[in-house]
């Protein structure tokens, strides 16, 4: 562990912002563009403040894989389900808070109660709507910022649809979470929880564990009990089937209990996505709150005086 918060600080003091786009374990040569070196023993990177500079090889350390079937795992992890394009649906009419979701995916991930990578949130659209509940997962973008911005390729897009985070490439730069709009991601600024070896598979992409200090996490819908024909843990967990959860291409999506055809679900309850005009394409989309289960005001109950604080400002 402390190593691997050296080589992060030896690469953010180096500059190395961008230009360490190689496979992890899968190259004998420097990490950067071959194209990119100007000389036999230097290679230029763009720095964090936009600056050139010129690096000289030996400060770069390639981190590698102890053997070949972490490696594997990992190439798995990146390339995604073959024919699959998940999405989901969220109907704000049923979520009444019960919180479900986030306790299980905290469970599964082996994440601390206050650190939260699905998030319920009580909006209010103008001052005479009345409020309602909004869980909040990351959107797993086509069109995904944060991928953009990650100078060393530990954030990627998916065949499948999914954006998932490397964290054994991952230097805490914090480039993804500037360009996320949506604020869905969330730093890991102490030592995560030892998690035994029985309860704890080999580490991919797609398990997002164990933890790493001084690394970014998110949402990754479960796409290792995806790969095993299982639905993420949030959507099964929700009492109100409040998540839909399905593969575009077979045009399905399933809270559980019921399967409905995802075009239909869009076009018959008015589906849209959250901030659309920014041009992300988001893979998940919400049905609006028109006819509700429940009063919003059942969602404060059994809530601890912490998290009764977080909608003070909602009316």
């Amino acid at each position: 562990m402390d190593n691997d918060k050296s080589k992060r600080r030896n690469f953010i003091r180096t500059g190395l912002a961008l230009g360490l786009a190689t496979v992890a374990g899968a190259a004998n040569e420097l990490l950067g563009d071959p194209k990119e070196k100007s000389g036999k023993n230097t290679v230029k990177l763009l720095s964090p403040d936009g600056e050139i500079v010129e690096v000289d090889s030996s400060e770069l350390k390639l981190e590698t894989h102890d053997h070949a079937g972490t490696m594997a795992r990992n190439v798995t992890g990146r390339e995604g389900i073959e024919g699959r394009k998940f999405v989901m649906v969220i109907d704000l009419g049923r979520c009444r808070n019960a919180r479900k979701c986030v306790t299980a995916c905290q469970k599964m991930h082996h994440i601390p109660e206050n650190k939260e990578w699905l998030q319920v949130k009580l909006m209010k659209d103008n001052d005479n709507a009345a409020p309602y509940w909004f869980p909040k997962t990351c959107f797993h973008c086509d069109n995904p910022p944060c991928v953009k911005v990650c100078p060393v390729d530990a954030t990627f897009k998916r065949s499948d649809g999914l954006v998932l985070i490397d964290n054994e490439r991952c230097i805490g730069c914090k480039f993804c979470m500037a360009g996320c709009p949506y604020s869905t991601r969330v730093f890991n600024w102490g030592e995560p929880e030892v998690i035994e070896p029985t309860s704890c598979p080999p580490y991919s992409p797609e398990t997002s564990t164990p933890s790493k200090h001084s690394t970014v996490e998110k949402c990754d819908f479960c796409p290792d009990m995806v790969r095993e024909g299982k639905l993420p843990d949030c959507v099964t967990a929700c009492p109100n089937g409040v998540f839909f959860f399905g593969d575009e291409n077979e045009d399905t999506v399933t809270n559980g209990s019921e399967t409905v055809r995802f075009s239909a679900l869009l076009k018959e309850k008015s589906g849209y996505r959250y901030m659309e005009e920014l041009g992300t394409k988001p893979r998940v989309y919400y049905l609006p709150p028109s006819s509700r289960m429940f009063p919003v005001e059942r969602g404060f109950k059994n809530l601890t005086p912490e998290l009764k604080a977080r909608f003070k400002d909602v009316q």
